[in-house]
């Protein structure tokens, strides 16, 4: 009786704890809800419509003050400043409505899977509605605005400079209406927006941390080799837009710098590296909270299957080899070949799993993120035909 309740429970477990879920998202907040209420945010995910209309409203300002001055904005000096504001904080609001349904997808992928075992389930919804009803309320998005307008009055005095735009550059000695607009205004409403998505990698991370703690049901035998947790590594992939974002402001910044002879594309390297370092951190990083439950999955697992394997293998060949166990049942043809095949299979899928929910694939795909706005400034370097030859050259062998 007691072992039918058992199987009842389990096959009934899936579908009673993703009924009972609170609904996951790590979008939300007052700008969210305003965005929603202009018809900037579609369907409640897609909030690039939002950051397109915040980057030109301050990009579009900016350039107009620029021109009412007779300057150029469309100059190589100003890169990092286009860059931010007409390209990163697009992509900031492109991130978050690629990632954004993958996130929720995922909880409701671990419930429903019957991961997330039943006597979890209480402990495991109550963090999803916290999360969720925090992110929708007004902290998140208080403390980030009060982070970048920290930010905007304390880097003058991180410069060297005083507060009342000292005397050591000569923007802030006399700032003109585009300068003063961009550093003041469109600097922190950038850092505000990259503050939210620090928040959320947080966020993202607390859940993860928690969710690797519970009381997982993993199967090592999982044709997704992670013992289902494969969907984890798609989510992450779609990182690859921050990443790439990131990547593209800073290169921007360097490309400012090398024009100006402040930086050689030789100490990029290092840069780059450190980029590449932080990218894995925050990004590969919480990935390895799952590390400790899926080597002991995959120890149990051997140990079982080992001990299944044997047992059949026993059997098999008491069937087929000992003449004392004579059967009448034609060799070709027999299943109990292909299940000692296929019971093989299982135990090298077991023993080949790995420990973290991460394949090559991850990984190149965030390291071209992370490198493809780089490549650009090798024309600092290279010119672009002596760089071609040198590509074909290598390609042909020459």
């Amino acid at each position: 009786m007691r072992r039918k309740e058992e199987v009842t429970g389990q096959s009934m477990a899936p579908a009673e704890q993703s009924a009972g879920l609170p609904h996951f998202s790590l979008l939300g907040g007052p700008l969210h809800r305003f965005g929603t209420q202009l018809g900037l945010v579609r369907a409640d995910t897609n909030t690039l419509p939002l950051g397109m209309v915040i980057g030109a409203i301050l990009g579009g300002v900016w350039v107009i003050l620029n021109l009412t001055r007779g300057e150029n904005p469309f100059v190589l000096s100003n890169a990092a400043t286009l860059t931010r504001l007409f390209l990163a904080i697009p992509l900031l609001f492109l991130s978050e409505t690629i990632l954004g349904p993958r996130l929720t997808q995922f909880i409701g992928s671990v419930v429903r899977s019957g991961i997330v075992p039943g006597e979890a389930l209480p402990r495991f919804s109550a963090l999803i509605k916290r999360v969720t009803d925090r992110q929708n309320g007004w902290v998140p998005d208080v403390v980030c605005l009060a982070g970048a307008l920290t930010l905007t009055w304390i880097m003058p005095q991180l410069r060297g400079l005083r507060l009342n735009w000292g005397v050591q550059d000569p923007i802030f000695v006399a700032p003109t209406l585009a300068q003063g607009w961009y550093w003041i205004v469109c600097l922190t409403v950038f850092r505000f927006l990259l503050l939210r998505w620090v928040w959320r990698l947080c966020v993202w991370t607390f859940v993860l941390w928690v969710l690797s703690r519970m009381p997982l049901r993993l199967q090592p035998s999982h044709p997704d080799g992670v013992a289902g947790l494969g969907n984890l590594e798609v989510v992450h992939e779609h990182f690859a837009p921050l990443i790439l974002n990131i990547s593209v402001v800073l290169a921007s910044s360097f490309a400012v710098d090398i024009a100006a002879g402040t930086l050689t594309v030789e100490e990029v390297y290092p840069r780059l590296g450190v980029v590449l370092i932080l990218d894995a951190v925050l990004f590969i990083g919480p990935l390895m909270f799952f590390l400790p439950k899926l080597a002991a999955c995959r120890v149990q697992g051997i140990i079982d299957y080992a001990d299944l394997s044997e047992r059949y293998a026993r059997t098999f060949e008491a069937k087929w080899f000992h003449t004392r166990s004579p059967t009448n049942e034609p060799l070709l043809g027999s299943p109990d070949i292909q299940s000692l095949a296929d019971l093989g299979a299982g135990f090298n899928r077991v023993r080949d799993m790995r420990w973290v929910p991460m394949g090559k694939a991850l990984l190149v795909r965030l390291m071209i993120a992370a490198i493809l706005p780089f490549l650009p400034l090798l024309l600092f370097k290279y010119h672009i035909i002596t760089l071609s030859t040198k590509l074909i050259t290598r390609l042909i062998g020459l």
